[in-house]
This record gives C-alpha cells, structure tokens and sequence, in this order.
C-alpha cells in the first residue's frame, strides 16, 4: 500500500504555468505516494488547508508554491513530527534556496520520493510561525515596495529595485534588542533575526553562514549612517555572504540567541518569511529541530557574536536566571 501524501499546491504562486506543474508533479509522485491534491483559493490559504490535513490519516504534506505557501504550511507541521516537503515555485523560494533544496519540480519532487527526512528549528514571532526570518526596518520597506505587480512583472528583481529605491529612504531608529542574557542598545536601519535565510537575503548574512539545525537565532543588526554607507554594507554583506565568511564592517553587527524581544523607536514595520505583519514589538523565539523536512543535505552551527563599532551602543550582561529545582 503506497503512503498516503497531501499535496497542498498554490496555483497562483510564481510565473510559471501552474496547470503544466500541477500535472508534472502528479506524475513524477504518484507511482510512489497516494496523492490527495488541494488547492489553495482567496478564501481558504496553505495554513488553512494545512491544519485540515493534519486531521486526516496522511503520512506526510507536501507544499508547492512560494515562500508564504511553504511558511504557512510548515508553521501548521511545527512540533508535530510530520515531514514537510517543499516544492517551490515562488518568486524567491528563500526557504528552499537556504536548504539546498532544487527549485526544479522534477528534482524537488526527487527529494521526495527519496524520503530523507531531516529535523530542522523553526521559530515564532510574536506567536506566528517563524521558518525564515524576521525583518524590521529596510527589509521590510523593500517588501512592501516589491508588491505583486513588480513581481510580477520583474520576478526576483523586483526585490532589488525595491531595495536600491528604499536605500534613498533611509530612517535610522532606535533599537533594543533583549536577549536571553544581555540587552543591546544601538541605532540601525535595519535588523533581521533569521532562522535560516539565503546568501541573496543580504540583512541576514552577519555571521558567516546560517545553520539551519544549529538550536539559534542568527541576528544582523546593519547600521550605516549614509545613503553610501547603506550601500557599502550591502555589498559587504553580499559578498561576505557569498564568500561564507562573517561581516567585519563597524556597521554591521551580529549575535545569536535563542530569543529576542526587539523594542524601536519610532515603531518599524516587520515582515515576517516574507508577509508583512505589523509593527514592533516583536519577541521571536526559536523552537529546535520543531520541523521535519525532506532534504538532500544535512547542516550544523555554533553561536557567534561581533558587536564594536555600532552607533550609540550600549551593552549591559543580565544576571543569569537561578536554576528552578
């Protein structure tokens, strides 16, 4: 009897033909799975569809469309022991990017079939699903200027027109970050807290790289003070990135924790794996190893920090907090 599988498909996501990848997915999966299909509509998304199939006998779900499809229904899957598999056909495919997952149908859905299944964190942000990152600040500006038209129109580029017209904007602000041992003062443009995020999500990439099984939240605070500056430290981040080498800029700083409240002044706008949400402020936490994915490659980490040479910054260690008995 072959496995029972939910496949939960956006037909609207990315630029593709939806039809002509719906069919090819059918095909390459059903000799090995017992495929139900539902589709997500206006009125009914990936997390509504998701929290369905949990109450159905399915061995595992399967989500096909971008990066808000795939976050929604992992976040439905978070701490529940059932294997997610990812077939991306967004805009950005971050999530299957980060995990060295193929953003070809055919080949995402031989990750699948081959069945290796990998405990991987996930996160929350202010009790919402965490599988990417969290943005406050730039990131999140870039966004909302990216709308569904421009990415439409440009794909993937979209997100670089939108930043390049964003850094002309720029609004530093006041933030504290409140760790599980420390609380950071300083002033920023923007700061990420990421789970796991790809090379090409620049404001994510202070340390040198990002694990996706590490048990930490990797947190980039970027901290230029001009419109040359913003664009130096993108390209720093870009190509430190790149290189899997951590950020050295005086205006770049990173730390990891395993939760963080964030506290601006003035209030920013979040985005959260690529939805806007609300403003600050956000607590995210990090839930280890909470998913499980099907992935060809396997990852580890270790936590790091570098923090001299941002604005205004004042650090203060907090008292660790004595053992309940």
């Amino acid at each position: 009897m072959l496995p029972k599988v939910c496949l939960i498909f956006n037909p609207v996501a990315g630029q593709g033909d939806a039809t002509t990848d719906l069919a090819l997915i059918r095909d390459r999966l059903t000799p090995h799975f017992d495929l139900t299909v539902y589709e997500t509509t206006p009125d009914c998304d990936g997390q509504d569809l998701a929290k369905q199939a949990k109450q159905e006998d399915f061995a595992a779900i399967i989500a096909s469309g971008g990066d808000g499809t795939v976050s929604m229904v992992a976040g439905a899957l978070m701490e529940t022991g059932m294997p997610l598999g990812i077939i991306a056909r967004g805009t950005a495919n971050a999530f299957a990017n980060a995990l060295d997952l193929p953003t070809d149908v055919a080949a995402a859905c031989d990750v699948i079939i081959q069945g290796k299944v990998k405990a991987i964190d996930g996160g929350s942000c202010n009790g919402a699903p965490l599988i990417l990152l969290a943005g406050v600040g730039f990131e999140a500006e870039v966004i909302e200027t990216a709308d569904r038209p421009l990415k439409d129109k440009l794909g993937a580029l979209a997100y670089w027109v939108a930043g390049v017209k964003e850094l002309q904007n720029l609004q530093p602000f006041t933030v504290e970050l409140e760790t599980e041992d420390q609380v950071i003062t300083t002033t920023a443009i923007a700061v990420t807290v990421a789970n796991v995020a790809p090379a090409t999500s620049i404001f994510a990439q202070g340390p040198a790289t990002l694990k996706a099984d590490d048990g930490w939240l990797d947190i980039t605070i970027v901290a230029p003070t001009t419109w040359t500056g913003a664009i130096a430290a993108s390209q720093h981040l870009l190509q430190t990135a790149i290189q899997s080498r951590a950020a050295e800029r005086d205006d770049i700083g990173y730390l990891q924790a395993q939760r963080v409240k964030i506290t601006t002044d003035p209030p920013q706008k979040v985005v959260l794996d690529g939805e806007l949400v609300e403003n600050t402020p956000i607590e995210v936490r990090c839930i280890p190893q909470g998913l499980k994915v099907y992935v060809p490659t396997e990852h580890i980490d270790g936590p790091v920090e570098k923090l001299t040479g941002l604005p205004d910054l004042e650090v203060v260690q907090k008292t660790p907090e004595p053992e309940k008995s």
